[in-house]
């Protein structure tokens, strides 16, 4: 097993064999963006003698994870990003592209706890679970105050069942009709339990329970409960993204053939057929265009649909709707302060918060991040940052600036009498969204060209992976797509198990669930 996956019972998915001949010229690859689909593609193409040449929009690499230089009113430079991400153990993608600029992950730190806490006062953490399943469930239950006994005797257990027996792509068939919240309904969890136990991570798909997927619910409960023994600890960047994470892996894709064009917005791509396309991008130098072998299309939705929809000749109408149907998730808001006092030692480096209006989760920087810890330091302060998923579309940002940190004060009250040295605020609305029903219209890293493909944390990806693991997971898929037509070997992918790990339990979720029945339509 490789190196990169520590998880004993994660599943290899084998890396796919030469159909077609080996060209008598290295094909040359364009990929469109360069978040962590794109350059996991750009990885896996590199590595099997592929030459890249990587279009960037941004000044940066690292998509939703870029990082810039911003100046502070102290006249502090410092790394400003859109935020913080947990990177799960699972994620044993994500890390094979990781360690080939870092190869012993020493840019990552354990974070070992992960409150949760409810406006109400209800509180729950993940530190001393056990790590096998099914007991790191059953003692979260059984220890939490969010699920009492008296209303867990009255769980619809059929319907509960149904977590239990999770196989990829099976499940979407079976509730991907049901948003997250009919989901929870239809099984009666306790209302406490839902709102730190699930609302929490469903809003990390930056989505409200009733606008996500019950399949995509299912699937996370899946793979950071009972799919695999990771648990849910993960790690943080010791340092700000570019410098902890995409610097180091530019630098060693550089070394082995990739070039790198930052600020560079591709306009259209136009298809010559059967052998690949022109592909044209605008640059401070002004308007250029080359002819590559090979397209890997890996920006966010949005980016996509604009790609396509300035490429006419690109793809059949069929293909076409579907991108231009892609849906975005609301928009979200990151706010920064860099503070004049610290926050209470006692304050743990990321809170996860339920039963606020807006306010999703709090991190302090100086307790990972150094680059935060150095101006703490010096300065005496602190450095905190909130969350905001899912906000109304059309918000006005200044007046949820104002609500943000005015519900971080319940949270936090000796916030209270601090001052702000300076702040910083990213409303963006770019991710992807996985409404009910929607994943039978989700892109594929499949084209009607062979030459080109798509990657990226909205595509389709019949495995159980999920956020920054999707992305990578569907960047080497991606790249696997184009190298075995070229007479190449692709490369392994890993995964947790695709289906429940207990066939017993399997079993009788399955002799619960009668031909053609739904969760919610039992035990009511």
């Amino acid at each position: 097993m490789s190196a990169d996956v520590h998880d004993p019972m994660a599943e290899a998915i084998e890396a796919p064999a030469p159909v077609g001949p080996r060209p008598e010229h290295t094909p040359r690859v364009a990929v469109v963006g360069s978040g962590i689909a794109g350059l996991a593609a750009t990885r896996a193409l590199v590595e099997r003698g592929i030459g890249v040449t990587v279009l960037e929009r941004e000044e940066g690499s690292g998509g939703r994870l870029r990082g810039w230089d911003t100046t502070l009113a102290d006249g502090t430079t410092a790394t400003m990003t859109r935020g913080f991400h947990a990177f799960f153990r699972q994620y044993y993608n994500l890390r094979t592209l990781l360690r080939h600029g870092d190869p012993d992950l020493s840019a990552l730190v354990p974070l070992r706890d992960y409150p949760l806490v409810h406006a109400s006062g209800l509180a729950d953490r993940f530190s001393g679970l056990p790590s096998t399943p099914p007991w790191n469930a059953a003692v979260l239950a059984a220890t939490s105050r969010s699920f009492p006994a008296r209303e867990l005797a009255g769980v619809n257990v059929p319907a509960a069942l149904q977590l239990l027996d999770v196989d990829v792509p099976g499940v979407y068939e079976r509730l991907d009709h049901l948003s997250a919240r009919d989901l929870l309904e239809a099984i009666r969890f306790p209302r406490s339990a839902r709102h730190l136990a699930f609302e929490v991570f469903s809003r990390s798909f930056f989505a409200a329970p009733e606008r996500l997927s019950a399949a995509e619910m299912a699937v996370m409960f899946h793979i950071y409960f009972l799919g695999s023994s990771e648990g849910l600890v993960f790690d943080v960047p010791r340092s700000p993204f570019p410098q902890a994470l995409w610097e180091p892996l530019a630098e060693r894709l550089r070394a082995t053939g990739a070039a790198f064009h930052h600020g560079a917005r591709v306009e259209r791509i136009i298809p010559e057929e059967p052998t690949g396309a022109t592909v044209v991008w605008a640059a401070s130098g002004g308007e250029r265009s080359e002819r590559f072998d090979g397209v890997v299309l890996a920006t966010d939705p949005g980016g996509l649909r604009e790609v396509v929809a300035h490429s006419p000749a690109l793809g059949d109408e069929i293909w076409r709707t579907r991108v231009s149907g892609l849906p975005s998730a609301p928009p979200f808001l990151v706010s920064r302060y860099w503070l004049d006092r610290p926050v209470r030692t006692h304050r743990q480096a990321f809170l996860g918060t339920a039963g606020h209006p807006t306010l999703d989760n709090v991190s302090v920087l100086e307790r990972y991040e150094d680059q935060a810890a150095d101006w703490a330091r010096r300065t005496g302060g602190s450095v905190v940052e909130l969350h905001a998923y899912a906000l109304p579309p059309g918000c006005d940002p200044a007046t949820e600036q104002v609500s943000l940190w005015k519900q971080a004060l319940e949270v936090y009250p000796e916030l209270r009498g601090a001052k702000a040295v300076d702040s910083r605020h990213e409303l963006r609305e770019d991710c992807p969204l996985f409404p009910p029903g929607g994943y039978g219209d989700r892109c594929t890293v499949g084209t009607p060209h062979p030459w080109l493909v798509v990657a990226g944390d909205h595509v389709r990806v019949d495995l159980p992976v999920a956020l920054m693991e999707r992305a990578a997971t569907s960047g080497v898929l991606a790249a696997n797509a184009l190298l075995t037509r070229w007479g190449r070997w692709g490369h392994t992918v890993w995964s947790v198990p695709r289906r429940g790990r207990f066939a017993p339990l399997r079993a009788l979720a399955r002799s619960l669930r009668q031909p053609g029945h739904r969760p919610e339509e039992r035990n009511r």
